[in-house]
């Protein structure tokens, strides 16, 4: 189909039909809070995975990349965090099938691989998040965090039509990050660091050297020769950050889609083609997926549907999770700017650098080690309604198979890097998994007079099996032998074996008065495997409610209110995204005893242990003024989270510490609210503006209880989980600025305000008022055409929480790690020099200092994005039939193109995840692109 530029009115939106899974409504009749992104959305935003689209078009949805490299998992909330052990992402739905979307890479240090990245977005028609209980409890134990439902498009019978779209253009990190210092820069700080720390001065110095000037000799002769070899050698930069940098990395896609049919049939195919190189060398995404599908009416009453999808994707990933040395992005951080890439020859320069440091070349690690993750997927769905002989009556059975088969190759280089001390690694990790769904339904359509009432009674099963293979050995006897089969010492052979089952049984009931009064529910029981038998099947339910105001006769000649709609919803959801076998007390037969086999007791399990429980409240009003050219909602929520899983501590006489146990919980509220706005609505011009605004607070309200009664409290190296506040806040000591006398940092006592201390030791650790997760969320859009010409644009804001900079100790420390191991950022440049200065950065000494984990480097993480800017122009549909085409349109597109950010200090992409943590992973992308939308 052609993409519809032209923003649809409101009028006509509010009766667009809403696809939940299981069943679709029209808008009038929904209860809950629901938003549908539209196939013409979807194309609008070119991303690798379609959940990337929601950001900023979804209120109450915050989302994070996990990382910028193609392909990577994206972290998606609704509503919220509402666990603290257990997963807190949502359950997503495939042409009405439950699926088991997860990372599909072979290795946790490598690229993140999401399995949605093996759907095309061109096949995509739809995507609807579902936000409340009246919606979500449909689907039992796994809705408690929202529900995203993906919708593929179908075919139309008629004469066969084809599309063709193409995009292509280049990618930069949409924020460059923090400059480093230059070797230059890093000298100077070097000396001056001996001075600081040997020197005859007043704040402290040893007194070995009598002035700064000495301080080269004196280092030559009694510290280290590093700098002077350096300077031997023609004080040559490194200029890492360039080295590892993909410049205007480039990006492709290429879709071509035919659908028709005849009387009694129709069809959908399509075949489409993505690739786009990551912005640091050595990763790239690519992806070949086609779709199959196909409606026939067998008989009068009997129709057959097939939905078939097969992608096969390859991410080449990098070391990226944590400070991995031979990750090409740790080279920027951490590889000291005295360190050449290159010979003098032109050669990749490993010898020099195998002597002076322990980070690998990322040039040679790009060029000679592989970690390749591999994902074929298979989806066929397959369908037969049967119209019954009673009126309004159907039958509809659906069988659906989701078959994945990911491989992930790993091989270290001999010469060079990780593999050099073993002669070279390889691995090889293989999974196959199968998820089965099979649904039985009846549905029941009612019309008499002005009473509607629709029923659905389903069966549901589904199955997931999962097999692994993974072997990995050493020692190649030559260059360019990556397999297995070569390594001439085989180090490592497992092979394992989970499978989880689910069913259910569910009904649906919609009640509709003249179009005025709304009524639904819904039930569901369901029994899942990761549960004990006394547990495994729970209740969950949920009711609503809507009032049509404006049909009602008072005001149905109004020419002012054009829709009004009050709406509520209550209900219970599950979440039930935990490990398998937890309930159970586990033998393990792993272990070696004296050259045998032996078992041992692996976990102790609990025979209680259930589902956690969302009890949600959702209430809210739509409306529209002036033919709908004002028009949006108010909604407020309350979700309480109970039955939360918690380690509860064991006597020591059980051989186990806790145990996991349904103890906690919590609870999110918050405000959504959406607005659109119909400024020029005419013939040959319209303009747009719309957004939305959203606010989350979430406090913990129980955790489990000692042998004292008293709250056990989680805590980590800088963050707390305690009763009345938010979960996961941050919890450390609070940095006080640096002393203007000696230079050194400085510490409130009590964790707070008031006296301070120089020793790190002596403050306390305290809340710092904020976690990770976002507090606001907002989103705004601009819409406008003229005349074929037409230029859209979104843009998405986060705020109200706390960014940490996890490896500070590396990059921002003022000892030897950043002036003589490793490398700094260039704020460095502003350090403490003498006693009267006013500066936020300590004076660098000699020395290696401990992690000191203050709020330093705990920053706002409020920050503004836009999203996309597009810019195009869509061909008259005369001037495009004379060049023999139905439609043509020609466009430039740019994404993530600005960036504010609240906190100055705040140098890498706030966009992280939701741990809050920067990390050394590739930010997201910047990019400008060209495109064509041809219809004949």
């Amino acid at each position: 189909d052609v993409m519809n530029v032209q923003m649809v009115s409101a009028e006509n939106t509010l009766e667009e039909v809403i696809v939940t899974g299981y069943a679709t409504q029209k808008r009038s009749e929904i209860t809950g809070s629901s938003v549908q992104i539209s196939e013409a959305k979807i194309q609008q935003i070119p991303v690798t995975s379609v959940d990337q689209v929601l950001q900023g078009n979804v209120a109450g949805l915050a989302l994070s990349a996990s990382s910028g490299t193609p392909g990577a998992v994206q972290n998606i909330r609704i509503r919220g965090t509402s666990s603290i052990t257990a997963g807190n992402n949502p359950l997503y739905v495939i042409d009405g099938v439950p699926v088991n979307e997860f990372n599909a890479s072979g290795s946790n240090a490598v690229s993140s691989l999401s399995t949605l990245s093996s759907l095309s977005n061109n096949d995509i028609a739809s995507v609807t998040v579902l936000k409340d209980a009246s919606a979500t409890a449909q689907y039992g134990a796994r809705g408690a965090n929202g529900v995203i439902v993906i919708t593929t498009k179908s075919g139309k019978s008629g004469m066969t039509k084809f599309n063709f779209n193409s995009s292509m253009g280049v990618s930069n990190d949409a924020i460059p990050g923090p400059t480093m210092l230059t070797a230059a820069e890093q000298e100077e700080l070097f000396y001056e660091a001996v001075w600081n720390t040997f020197g005859t001065n007043d704040w402290g110095g040893a007194g070995y050297i009598s002035n700064p000037e000495d301080a080269p000799d004196f280092a030559k002769n009694f510290l280290t020769t590093a700098w002077a070899d350096w300077n031997a050698q023609g004080r040559k930069e490194g200029n890492w950050a360039d080295v590892i940098t993909n410049k205007d990395a480039l990006y492709q896609e290429y879709n071509l889609s035919a659908t028709g049919g005849g009387e009694r049939t129709n069809y959908y195919a399509s075949l489409g083609y993505y690739d786009s190189e990551a912005t640091v060398i050595g990763a790239n995404f690519r992806r070949i997926s086609g779709a199959l599908r196909l409606a026939v009416d067998l008989t009068d009453n009997i129709k057959f549907q097939t939905r078939n999808t097969v992608s096969n994707t390859l991410q080449d990933g990098i070391l990226e999770s944590s400070a991995y040395f031979s990750s090409p992005r740790t080279a920027k951080f951490f590889m000291s700017p005295r360190a050449q890439p290159y010979n003098e020859d032109g050669t990749i320069n490993i010898d020099d650098i195998r002597r002076t440091t322990n980070i690998r070349n990322p040039l040679w690690i790009a060029k000679n080690d592989i970690r390749q993750n591999k994902l074929t997927r298979i989806v066929t769905n397959n369908s037969l309604v049967w119209q019954m002989p009673v009126k309004g009556l159907s039958f509809k059975t659906l069988m659906s198979i989701d078959y994945r088969v990911a491989d992930y190759k790993s091989y270290w280089n001999r010469i060079h890097g990780d593999g050099q001390d073993t002669d070279g690694f390889a691995s090889r990790n293989n999974d196959n998994i199968t998820n089965y769904v099979f649904q039985n339904s009846l549905n029941y359509n009612l019309n008499v007079e002005d009473h509607s009432i629709n029923v659905t009674v389903l069966q549901e099963y589904q199955e997931n099996k999962a097999y692994n293979l993974y072997a990995d050995g050493e020692s190649f006897a030559a260059d360019g032998l990556t397999n297995l089969a070569s390594a001439g010492k085989p180090t490592t052979a497992s092979s394992s074996f989970y499978d989880w089952k689910i069913a259910s049984y569910m009904a649906m009931l919609n009640y509709g008065f003249a179009g005025r009064y709304i009524l639904n529910a819904n039930y569901r029981l369901e029994g899942n495997s990761r549960f004990p038998g006394d547990n495994r099947w729970g209740n969950f339910w949920s009711v609503g409610a809507a009032w049509n105001i404006s049909n009602e006769a008072f005001l149905q000649d109004s020419d002012f209110i054009s829709m009004l709609k009050l709406r509520g919803s209550y209900g219970i959801t599950g979440n039930a995204n935990i490990g398998l076998n937890t309930y159970q007390s586990l033998l393990s037969y792993d272990a070696d005893y004296a050259g045998g086999a032996a078992v041992y007791p692996s976990t102790y399990g609990n025979p209680n242990l259930t589902w956690e429980t969302t009890a949600t409240l959702d209430t809210g009003i739509d409306f529209g003024f002036l033919e709908n050219r004002i028009s949006g909602s108010f909604t407020y929520y309350n979700r309480e989270s109970s039955d939360l899983l918690q380690n509860v501590p064991l006597s020591r006489t059980t051989g186990f510490s806790s145990q996991n146990a349904n103890i906690g919980s919590m609870k999110n509220t918050g405000y959504e609210v959406e607005l659109n706005f119909d400024i020029v609505r005419r013939t040959d011009m319209n303009f747009s503006i719309g957004g939305n605004f959203s606010t989350n607070e979430n406090e913990v309200l129980k955790l489990a209880r000692d042998g004292e009664g008293n709250p056990i409290n989680i805590t980590t190296g800088t963050q707390r989980v305690e009763e009345g506040h938010t979960v996961w806040e941050w919890y450390m000591r609070k940095w006080a600025g640096v002393d203007p006398n000696t230079g050194e940092n400085l510490y409130y006592i009590n964790g707070v305000d008031g006296e301070t201390t120089n020793n790190y030791n002596a403050a306390q650790r305290a809340f710092q008022g904020a976690s990770a997760i976002p507090t606001i969320t907002a989103g705004g859009n601009i819409h406008f055409d003229f005349k074929g010409f037409f230029l859209d644009a979104t843009a998405y804001y986060a705020g109200g929480h706390k960014i940490f900079e996890s490896w500070y100790r590396y990059i921002h420390a003022n000892d030897l790690f950043n002036t003589l191991y490793f490398n700094s950022i260039n704020t460095l440049l502003d350090r403490w020099q003498k006693p009267g200065d006013v500066t936020d950065v300590a004076k660098v000494t000699y020395s290696v200092e401990p992690w000191r984990t203050h709020t330093q480097y705990l920053y706002d993480g409020d920050y503004i994005r836009l999203k996309d800017l597009t810019l195009g122009y869509t061909f008259k549909t005369e001037h495009a039939k004379q060049i023999g085409l139905d439609a043509f349109r020609l466009f430039v597109r740019g994404t993530n193109l600005y960036t504010w950010v609240k906190d100055d200090r705040l140098l890498y992409d706030p966009e992280v995840g939701f741990d809050g943590r920067t990390g050394l992973t590739t930010p997201p992308v910047k990019t400008f692109s060209f495109g064509i939308n041809i219809n004949f």
